[in-house]
C-alpha cells in the first residue's frame, strides 16, 4: 500500500482560521463521496469552529491519566482500525501527554501516512523548529511545542491561511479566539501589531520558498530551459580565523532570499605555508557550510585576491562575501589588504560584500618564519634591505662623521650591531641568500670605512678582526636558522594540505561519488591547472582516447596525449592523467598520484554502472518479449478466433444465411481484421521504439492539420475539439504525431462515460505547445500515473479484449522521439487528462537542408526536409 498524502494549513498566529479551513475542506471532500473522519480537532470553545464539526464523523479520543487528571488525545489505534481515506488531525506540533505511544502528534500523523491514510493538518509558523530563535526574539515567548521543518516540507500540499494583523486583532476583540477575560492581555502582549506583522512576514517568506520549490519541480518536469529567475552563487572567502562562521551565516541569509542560491566557501592558502589559519577552526567552518547546504573548497594560490577572483569567476559566482580586515592600523603599510583589492578588481560582474565582525582590527600577528618560495616581491625586498641597506647605512654614518676617530660616533660595537640588524631583517624578508649577501657586503663596508686604517681593507687592531668575524658568523647562523624555520613551516603546511586532500579522496570513496567530471574539476582547482584529462588506450600501440576531461574558464583545450601535457601521471599500463597549465614541483606528484588512482576507480565505477544499466535493459527486453508472447497467445488469438468462426459459418453448406446474417458476419470479420491491424501496428511501433530505430522526419506544421486526421474513426459525439487557429506551428513528425494522438484519444474514449465527451484542446506555453486530452472516467491515482505508460499495462478492470496495453507506451515513445513529453494529470471534476507537450517551430531552415533530430536511442540522425 502506498504512503498517504499530507496537506497542511499554515498560519502566522492562532485564530487566523486554520482549523476552520481544515473543517471546510473536510465537508467538501465528504460531498464528493470521500470516506473522512476527524482524528482530532480542538475547537477551543469557538462557536463557528464547533458548528463546522457538525456532520463529520469523529473518532472517540483516548483518555490518558497523568498526575491525577484525565486528558483526551488522538486514538491512533482507533483511526488505524477505522481505516478512512482521509483523517483530519489538528495541531501538528502538539506534544502528547506522557503515556501515549508517541511523544509528538506529528509522529502519530506519520503512522497514519505510512498506513496509506491521507491526513489534513494545521500548524503555525512559530512552531517550526528552525524559527524558534527568531520567533523568541520577536515575541519574547519561547515555543515549547515544535515540529521539524522537514516534516512540514515533505507535505504534498501546503496552503497558507493568511489574515492581516488588523483583521486578526478585530477578531480577537470580538471574542472569536480567546475568552473575554483573556482578550486584553493577548492584545497587549503576543497579539501586538508588530508581532503579528513579523510573524506574517515569516509565514509568507517560508511559503514563498516552498512555492519556488514547486515551480522548480514544474520546470524540470516540463523541460523548461529558459531563464525565469536569476540564480545566485555566493562565494565566501575564509581566512581560517574565527570570523569565518559569521561570514558563512551571513551568506546563508543572503542565499535564503533567492530560490536556488548556492554557497561556496573557499579557503585560499599560499604554497609556502605562510598562514595563520587554524586547522580545527577550518574543520568547524567546513562542517557549518555543509550543514547549511553549501560546499567547501581548498585552493592553493600565491596571490590571495587574484586566486579568489579567479575562483569566483570560474564557478560563475555573482557575489563575494569577505570579512573586514583583522589587521591593525600600522599593518596597512604592507598593502591595502585582500578586501580592498578584491573590491577594486572585481569589476561590474561581481558584487563584493564586506561584513563586520568581532575580530575587526584585533590584529593577525606577524609571521616569524620566512623562507623558501616567498614570492617575487618579498625576495626583492630582502635583496634591497640586504645589499642597499648597508650601503645607505654607511652613507648615513659617514655623512654625520660617525667614524671610529670621531668621538660623536656611536662606536664600533654599535655600528656592528646596526649592520647586524639589517642582516637579520634581510634574512626575515628574503631568506638565506639575501642574508649571506648582506653579511658579505656589511663586513666589507665595516672593514673599509669603520676600522683603522680607513679606506683600506687592512685591519690594524686584532679586536676589530674578531668583531667582524663574529659579525659574519652570527649573520650566517641567523640566516640558516630563519631559512630552516621557513622550510619546516612550509613542509608542515604542505603536509596539512595533502592530508586534507587525501581525506577528501577517502571520503569520496566511502560516499560512493561517481562523477568523473567533478573529480577532474577538483584536480584542476587544487593544482591551479588550465585543463585536465583522463586518457586511456587499449594497448601500447593503440591511440590515446579521452575518458573524461574538464577545461578552465580561459578556454584551454584538454591535452589529447600525455606527451602534449605539462604534467602526466601514469595509472597502470594504459591510462594516464594529463594536466596542462604549468609544471608541478616533484613534491606535488604524490597527491597527484592519489587523484589519478581515484579517477581510475571512478571511471571503472561508471562503466560498471553502465553495464548494470545495459543488463537492466536486457532484462526489460526479456520481460517485454515474455509479455508479447502472452499478448499473442490471448489478445491476438481472440479476434482470429472470431474471424475464423465467421468465415466457417459463411462457408457452411448446410445453413442458408439471410442477407442480414451474412452482412453481420462480414461486419464481424472486418471488425476483427481492423482490431488485428491495430494490435499488430502497436506491437511493431513498440518494437521500433525498443530497438531505437524510430527516426522522425521533423517539419513545421499546424496542429489543426494533424489532430482531425487522428480522430478519423472516432464517433463525433465522443470527442469535443478545441484547437485555436492562432496557435504557433510545431516542429514534429506528422505521421508519428497522428499515431500518438490517435492512441491517446482512443484510450480516453474507452474510459470516459458515454454522456461526457472527451475534450481535445490546445494552448501555447512559452516555447512549447500543450495538447490536452481530458476524459471524465474514473481517473488514476498518482502512484499509478507513471505505470500506465509502461508496455503491456492496463489499469483497473479493463476487459481482456481492450488491447494489449501498448497505446500509451507507444504514444509516449513517439512524443519523446519528437523532443516532446507525454504526462498524465487529474481532470478537475474527475477523470484523467493526458498532456502532450510539443516544441514550437522556430528558425525554420531553408527547404532541402538537413534537419537534425533525435531518436529514442540517444543517437543523432540526419533527414532531408521535404517540400510542403
Amino acid at each position: 500500500m502506498g504512503r498517504g498524502k499530507l496537506r497542511i494549513y499554515l498560519g502566522a498566529a492562532p485564530g487566523v482560521g486554520k482549523t476552520y479551513a481544515m473543517l471546510s475542506e473536510g465537508h467538501r471532500r465528504i460531498e464528493r463521496g470521500t470516506d473522512l473522519v476527524v482524528g482530532f480537532v480542538e475547537h477551543h470553545g469557538r462557536r463557528r469552529t464547533q458548528v463546522m464539526m457538525h456532520g463529520l464523523e469523529e473518532v472517540p479520543r483516548r483518555e490518558v491519566e497523568y498526575r491525577g487528571s484525565a486528558f483526551g488525545e488522538m486514538d491512533v489505534d482507533a483511526v488505524l482500525a477505522r481505516r478512512p481515506a482521509v483523517a483530519l488531525v489538528d495541531e501538528l506540533a502538539h506534544t502528547n501527554v506522557p503515556g501515549c505511544r508517541n511523544e509528538k502528534r506529528w509522529q502519530d500523523v506519520e503512522e497514519l501516512l505510512r498506513a496509506g491514510i491521507d491526513v489534513v493538518s494545521t500548524v503555525n509558523i512559530q512552531h517550526l523548529e528552525s524559527l524558534g530563535d527568531v520567533v523568541e526574539s520577536i515575541t519574547g515567548v519561547r515555543q515549547r511545542e515544535t515540529v521539524p521543518d522537514e516534516v512540514v516540507r515533505r507535505a504534498d500540499q501546503i496552503e497558507l491561511v493568511d489574515m492581516s494583523p488588523q483583521a486578526l486583532r478585530r477578531r480577537m476583540a470580538h471574542g472569536n479566539i480567546y475568552a473575554p477575560d483573556k482578550v486584553d492581555a493577548a492584545l497587549s502582549n503576543y497579539f501586538r501589531p508588530g508581532n503579528l506583522t513579523a510573524l506574517r512576514e515569516l509565514a509568507l517568506l517560508w511559503t514563498a520558498d516552498r512555492v519556488d520549490e514547486y515551480l522548480q519541480q514544474y520546470r524540470d518536469e516540463h523541460s523548461i530551459r529558459s531563464t525565469w529567475q536569476a540564480r545566485e552563487r555566493i562565494v565566501v572567502g575564509l581566512t581560517g580565523g574565527p570570523e569565518g562562521r559569521t561570514l558563512i551565516r551571513r551568506a546563508a541569509r543572503m542565499a535564503a532570499k533567492g530560490s536556488g542560491s548556492e554557497i561556496l566557501a573557499v579557503y585560499i592558502a599560499r604554497s609556502d605555508g605562510l598562514t595563520s589559519a587554524s586547522p580545527k577552526e577550518l574543520a568547524v567552518q567546513r562542517t557549518l557550510v555543509e550543514d547549511l547546504g553549501g560546499t567547501f573548497h581548498h585552493v592553493i594560490g600565491e596571490d590571495i585576491p587574484g586566486a579568489l577572483l579567479e575562483f569566483a569567476r570560474g564557478v560563475n559566482a555573482t557575489q563575494i562575501v569577505l570579512g573586514s580586515s583583522r589587521r591593525k592600523t600600522w599593518q596597512y603599510m604592507f598593502g591595502p589588504g585582500v578586501g580592498a583589492t578584491v573590491a577594486r578588481e572585481s569589476g561590474p560582474d561581481l558584487d563584493v560584500h564586506i561584513v563586520t565582525h568581532d575580530e575587526v582590527a584585533k590584529g593577525r600577528g606577524l609571521p616569524v618564519a620566512r623562507g623558501a618560495r616567498l614570492g617575487r616581491s618579498r625576495l626583492i625586498a630582502g635583496w634591497v634591505v640586504g645589499v642597499a641597506g648597508p650601503a645607505l647605512l654607511t652613507l648615513l654614518l659617514t655623512a654625520t662623521g660617525a667614524t671610529l676617530a670621531s668621538e660623536a660616533g656611536p662606536g664600533f660595537a654599535n655600528e656592528v650591531l646596526l649592520f647586524l640588524f639589517l642582516n637579520v631583517l634581510a634574512a626575515l624578508l628574503g631568506g638565506m641568500v639575501p642574508a649571506l649577501a648582506s653579511a658579505a657586503v656589511g663586513s666589507l663596508l665595516l672593514n673599509y670605512y669603520f676600522t683603522p686604517p680607513t679606506h683600506t681593507l687592512t685591519i690594524a687592531d686584532p679586536e676589530n678582526i674578531i668583531a667582524i668575524a663574529i659579525f659574519v658568523a652570527v649573520a650566517v647562523c641567523v640566516a640558516s636558522v630563519v631559512d630552516l624555520a621557513a622550510r619546516r613551516t612550509h613542509q608542515a603546511a604542505r603536509l596539512r594540505a595533502e592530508s586534507e586532500i587525501l581525506s577528501f579522496l577517502a571520503g569520496s570513496v566511502l560516499r560512493g561519488e561517481t562523477s568523473l567530471e567533478a573529480l577532474l574539476e577538483r584536480v584542476r582547482e587544487t593544482f591551479a591547472m588550465d585543463s585536465v584529462a583522463l586518457l586511456e588506450r587499449e594497448s601500447d600501440v593503440a591511440p590515446w582516447t579521452c575518458a573524461g576531461s574538464v577545461g578552465g574558464h580561459g578556454g584551454t583545450p584538454p591535452p589529447e596525449r600525455p606527451e602534449d601535457a605539462e604534467v602526466d601521471m601514469p595509472v597502470g599500463d594504459h591510462m594516464a592523467l594529463a594536466l596542462s597549465g604549468r609544471v608541478l614541483p616533484a613534491e606535488d606528484r604524490r597527491v597527484l598520484a592519489a587523484f589519478a588512482a581515484q579517477a581510475a576507480v571512478v571511471l571503472d565505477r561508471q562503466r560498471l554502472a553502465q553495464e548494470a544499466g545495459q543488463a537492466r535493459e536486457l532484462a526489460e527486453g526479456n520481460r517485454i518479449r515474455t509479455a508479447l508472447l502472452a499478448a499473442v497467445s490471448h489478445d491476438l488469438r481472440t479476434p482470429l478466433a472470431a474471424i475464423k468462426a465467421a468465415v466457417s459459418s459463411l462457408r457452411a453448406d448446410d445453413v442458408a444465411w439471410s442477407a442480414e446474417d451474412e452482412a453481420e458476419l462480414l461486419e464481424g470479420i472486418e471488425s476483427g481484421a481492423d482490431r488485428l491491424d491495430h494490435l499488430v501496428g502497436n506491437l511493431l511501433d513498440m518494437s521500433r521504439l525498443q530497438t531505437g530505430t524510430v527516426t522522425p522526419l521533423i517539419r513545421e506544421i499546424d496542429l489543426d492539420e494533424v489532430v482531425p486526421m487522428a480522430l478519423v474513426g472516432v464517433p463525433e459525439a465522443d470527442v469535443a475539439l478545441d484547437i485555436p487557429e492562432e496557435l504557433p506551428m510545431v516542429a514534429v513528425d506528422p505521421g508519428l504525431l497522428e499515431r500518438a494522438v490517435a492512441n491517446i484519444v482512443e484510450n480516453a474514449v474507452k474510459y470516459s462515460p458515454p454522456d461526457r465527451p472527451v475534450l481535445v484542446s490546445a494552448s501555447a506555453l512559452g516555447d512549447r505547445v500543450e495538447l490536452r486530452v481530458a476524459d471524465g472516467g474514473p481517473g488514476v491515482p498518482d502512484s499509478e500515473k507513471d505505470r500506465i505508460f509502461e508496455p503491456f499495462q492496463r489499469y483497473g478492470d479493463a476487459p481482456r479484449g481492450a488491447g494489449v496495453g501498448l497505446g500509451l507506451a507507444v504514444a509516449r515513445g513517439f512524443a519523446e522521439a519528437m523532443d516532446g513529453r507525454l504526462t498524465a494529470e487529474d481532470t478537475p471534476g474527475g477523470g484523467m487528462t493526458m498532456v502532450l507537450t510539443l516544441r514550437v517551430a522556430r528558425d525554420r531552415p531553408p527547404a532541402g537542408l538537413p534537419v537534425q533530430v533525435g531518436s529514442t536511442s540517444g543517437t543523432t540522425v540526419q533527414k532531408g526536409r521535404p517540400a510542403r
